[in-house]
């Protein structure tokens, strides 16, 4: 996720970029019935409206970014031996660039860019690297920036479009990052080449190649399909929203730090849908960046990534009072919570391996901790992300160490049953929703970052589980989290908004509706991956809940 990553991520979060700026926004948690009130019938056979036989093809997995080739003619022409080298637009050839095209760019707006590095090897051929970036633009003085940076020049009139930024950092080295853009292929894309430049304690190095960056609102299809409407809208002021709960007719949307504005917890009476009533909004200094969020009877359980994980009572669901902070959370970095059954799952990404913490909350208000669960390094590169719990196992979706199936009948032998590895350039596993279909047990897994997709696993057999479909969306977007109903897949896709897929075949899912929900025209909109559709929720009240980053809290109907 962007800029809300923590500052121990930031490792992390150049591994999935590899030439870019850009991280990844943190994430609500995961669904299993959803919303903990009504159950759905994912638990049973899913396959109703169009039945599935459980036959299948596997089919091969190229990873989330796919090549499609250079993207221009453009190139950096030198062999650089400084930032000054990489920030002089003398030394790209535009040569065959199309003067007319460019002079008639808008001057402003936001784009997200597919990076395609090249490097040439000693036998001629190239070794190609993906990468993600972006770049916003104003015309009335606002703070132009490129993958997140402040602008330091902007040459974008008279045919010509330059743009580069500096960035200083005393422990890693200063950076430079170019472009120039070269064509526009069809309204809203620009095309080009750009370089991007390090001097630090190893010495100066730099990745160069291609890029294709595209506006990100919707202008090829309806802003909504398939019955889906929007019912209200509701600011929220606090942070960035990024997930939400349902529960006692109340909405419990949770923010994280973001752009200088602090999150924490904001409350809605949503008994009248239509008109959602503001209670309260809790902000606590130096606990503020609160990403996940569950309820149990009439205890809140908060995700904090400063504190750990916070109970609340919520027995006067417009007032939350704090209870306690969890035993064995401590000042660690609990990203997603997520409560089966009597019990509450916790992830802890303080480090790159990270665990899963499991308490007893058959006392909701006292949760008891259980067991810490920790998966060998070479499955956790990143920690346990999200999670999913389905008939006495967890799918724990790792990061960049792929997917993983969990025993968890008996907590004092929990059994590692097996794993999905991504291949290079695979990407990062971030949320799922598992169910029966056909009697096979099939997990939608969906990854984080540019380019991440849908992945459906037939999970059946967890040592050898198998990719027998996908469901792809812009290369420049990110899916979140989804939940899934019956034979629905509900999916939080960023820029590309709420996406409704029908999985009755979960070889072939096929889009049944959806709703834009971002517009480049939103308050607060930045370029980046992670701008959008953060949150999904079905309570079962026949609505849909989304939680937007500039929006708050959208309310549909339940197609």
């Amino acid at each position: 996720m962007t800029s809300p990553l923590r500052p121990g991520w930031a490792l992390l979060s150049a591994l999935t970029v590899l030439l870019s700026t850009t991280g990844c926004d943190d994430d609500p948690p995961p669904p299993v019935p959803d919303a903990g009130q009504q159950p759905t019938d994912a638990g049973t056979d899913a396959g109703t409206e169009a039945p599935w036989d459980g036959g299948y093809t596997v089919l091969d997995d190229p990873g989330d970014w796919i090549d499609r080739g250079s993207f221009s003619e453009c190139r950096f022409t030198v062999e650089p031996s400084n930032l000054e080298s990489c920030e002089d637009p003398a030394n790209f050839d535009m040569s065959s660039c199309n003067a007319d095209q460019l002079a008639a760019i808008p001057p402003d707006g936001i784009y997200m860019s597919d990076l395609r590095g090249e490097r040439l090897l000693a036998d001629g051929g190239t070794f190609v690297t993906p990468g993600s970036g972006g770049f916003q633009l104003h015309s009335d003085g606002g703070p132009d920036t490129l993958h997140g940076l402040p602008l330091g020049t902007r040459m974008t009139e008279g045919g010509t479009f330059f743009l580069s930024a500096r960035q200083v950092r005393p422990s890693l080295g200063d950076r430079v990052v170019s472009v120039a853009g070269c064509e526009t292929p069809k309204p809203g894309f620009i095309t080009g080449c750009y370089i991007t430049c390090t001097q630090g304690t190893r010495g100066f190095t730099h990745a160069k190649g291609t890029f294709e960056a595209q506006r990100p609102d919707r202008t090829d299809e309806p802003e909504s399909s398939g019955g889906l409407q929007l019912v209200s809208e509701s600011v929220v002021d606090l942070g960035t929203p990024v997930d939400v709960y349902v529960a006692q007719d109340h909405a419990y949307v949770v923010s994280v730090n973001r752009f200088g504005h602090f999150g924490g917890l904001t409350v809605f009476d949503v008994s009248d849908r239509a008109h959602p009533l503001f209670k309260t909004s809790i902000s606590l200094p130096g606990d503020s960046y609160w990403n996940g969020v569950w309820a149990k009877g009439d205890a809140l359980y908060v995700a904090s990534a400063d504190t750990g994980v916070s109970v609340f009572d919520i027995s006067n669901p417009g007032a939350p009072e704090f209870v306690q902070r969890l035993p064995g959370s401590g000042a660690v970095n609990v990203h997603t919570v997520l409560v089966e059954g009597d019990r509450l799952y916790a992830s802890d990404v303080t480090d790159f391996v990270g665990s899963t913490r499991v308490y007893d909350v058959s006392t909701p208000l006292t949760p008891v901790l259980q067991q810490v669960i920790t998966l060998p390094e070479e499955f956790s590169l990143g920690g346990p992300h999200d999670f999913f719990a389905y008939e006495d196992r967890l799918y724990i979706s790792n990061g960049y160490g792929g997917y993983s199936v969990v025993d968890v009948s008996d907590l004092e032998n929990v059994r590692h049953l097996g794993h999905y590895f991504y291949p290079a350039f695979g990407g990062f596993s971030h949320h799922s929703a598992v169910g029966t279909f056909a009697g096979r047990t099939i997990a939608f897994e969906g990854g984080e970052f540019a380019a991440s997709h849908l992945r459906v696993l037939d999970a059946t057999d967890p040592a050898n589980m198998v990719k027998i479909g996908e469901f792809r969306m812009r290369p420049v977007t990110s899916i979140h989290n989804m939940i899934l109903k019956g034979n629905r897949l509900f999916i939080a896709w960023y820029h590309e908004g709420l996406r409704v897929l029908d999985v009755s075949n979960p070889t072939q899912p096929r889009q049944v509706a959806h709703f834009n929900t971002y517009r480049e025209s939103d308050p607060r909109r930045r370029e980046g991956t992670f701008e959008g559709a953060f949150g999904v929720r079905l309570p079962g009240d026949g609505h849909v809940y989304v939680v937007d980053s500039s929006r708050g809290l959208l309310i549909f109907n339940e197609p």
